[in-house]
């Protein structure tokens, strides 16, 4: 039964027996958005745990399928709003005992360590959430540790930045010490090209960002399900062409492919300096999402988050390897282990497909064909009705029309892909 207060709204919490002392009470931030985040909360209450989430949408707008899988429900202002995060998670301890606070969302993370460590809940520590967050002190401990990074330094002054671009040679690049992906990151070329960089990340305010050196070469990632200090699952992806170009060039429909060639010799590498860093930070229960390059300068440590990927990532390893990776998740939060084994059936793919121009979208040419040559593989697609307005086409991989899609072969799923961004238009006016 459902009740509601002003500002901080719940539903009635189920009474803990003497039976029920055993259950963990797992507090999840931000249940509902974006659209992947319900599978979390499906997946905890799948194995056993009591859910309590706080978010900032009022009870009302939750699905019935969300309240189901919730015991309790608190609303507040902001998740990133520590002392009312800290409010609420005591008033939620004052009715019953909390095991864990849980947060997947990169911009959510160092919120939900201060909220821990004043409540006492375990969990990541602000340590290990600093190294994950700040680009420049995580590169710092990469390079303490032993893994090759690009050089980079924590600019707060346009003299800091211009002397570091002497210093290693342009290209470099500037962006926010917290960001996530491409958000308000510049590739600068040229010395004399600095100045709107600078405006636009804050420095020439005495904003502090990071500044790094630009490596040439292949950009991908390695993610992993830490389970008690163990790495249960590993995955290894790529980006098709690189971020940063993606989020800038209209006429690329840029991809994400997940590979099932993991025991390939080349990714060895890969997998030893992933493996390396997630030891050094002590990660204990965790999934963690490592960006790296490779290129002329060899294979180099990019960053890492102690989150899963973006863009709903992981419902492409789980229709690539016949798993429920959200409910691995669940279970080693729960009960410290990963029970599932991944079948590497697949290698499967996000494909996004650009509008071809901002306005609204009038039709799309070409999806009958893609559906009738390659329909048995795509296993999700999204294509806003005609009339819907377009997103910017730096607003990432799932802003505008984009299909998931799986296939045996790794090689033959890049052919596939391609076919479907030169067939697949998004007409727009």
């Amino acid at each position: 039964m459902l009740r509601k207060a002003n500002l901080s709204v719940s539903f009635a919490i189920k009474s803990y027996t003497s039976n029920e002392e055993a259950v963990m009470h797992i507090l999840f931030i931000a249940p509902s958005f974006p659209k992947y985040q319900p599978q979390f909360v499906r997946a905890l209450a799948s194995v056993g745990a009591k859910v309590t989430g706080i978010g900032e949408g009022p009870v009302d707008s939750l699905t019935d399928e969300l309240k189901h899988w919730l015991d309790d429900y608190e609303q507040v202002s902001s998740v990133c709003n520590e002392q009312e995060m800290v409010d609420t998670v005591r008033r939620i301890q004052q009715r019953g005992w909390v095991d864990r606070l849980e947060a997947t969302i990169e911009a959510h993370v160092m919120a939900a360590v201060r909220v821990r460590e004043e409540c006492g809940i375990p969990g990541l520590t602000t340590k290990q959430a600093w190294l994950c967050r700040d680009k420049s002190t995580m590169k710092e401990f990469a390079r303490e540790h032993g893994i090759p990074c690009a050089q980079s330094i924590a600019a707060s002054s346009v003299e800091e930045v211009v002397n570091f671009g002497k210093k290693v040679g342009y290209p470099i690049i500037l962006k926010p010490r917290d960001g996530a992906g491409a958000s308000a990151t510049w590739r600068v070329d040229k010395e004399r090209d600095l100045e709107h960089a600078m405006h636009d990340t804050g420095v020439i305010h005495g904003h502090s960002i990071a500044v790094e050196e630009f490596i040439e070469g292949h950009e991908g990632f390695y993610d992993t399900m830490i389970a008690g200090g163990n790495i249960s699952h590993e995955f290894i992806s790529h980006y098709y062409p690189n971020v940063l170009e993606a989020m800038r060039t209209r006429w690329i429909s840029p991809v994400i492919i997940h590979t099932n060639r993991m025991d390939a010799p080349g990714y060895q590498e890969v997998k030893d300096l992933g493996r390396h860093m997630i030891r050094k930070m002590e990660l204990d229960t965790a999934p963690t999402h490592m960006e790296w390059f490779f290129g002329e300068k060899g294979l180099k440590f990019s960053e890492i988050g102690a989150r899963p990927p973006g863009v709903g990532h992981w419902d492409i390893y789980c229709a690539a390897n016949d798993i429920d990776l959200y409910q691995e998740w669940a279970s080693a939060v729960v009960h410290g282990s990963c029970p599932g084994t991944l079948s590497r059936n697949y290698s499967a793919a996000i494909i996004n497909l650009r509008p071809t121009q901002d306005g609204h979208i009038q039709r799309y040419e070409g999806f009958d064909r893609i559906q009738e040559k390659y329909g048995e593989w795509i296993f999700k697609c999204h294509l806003p009705p005609p009339g819907s307005p377009t997103q910017p086409v730096g607003e990432g991989y799932m802003a505008n029309a984009w299909i998931q899609i799986k296939f045996p072969d790794y090689d033959g799923l890049r052919e596939i892909l391609e076919d479907i961004g030169q067939t697949l238009k998004v007409i727009a006016t």
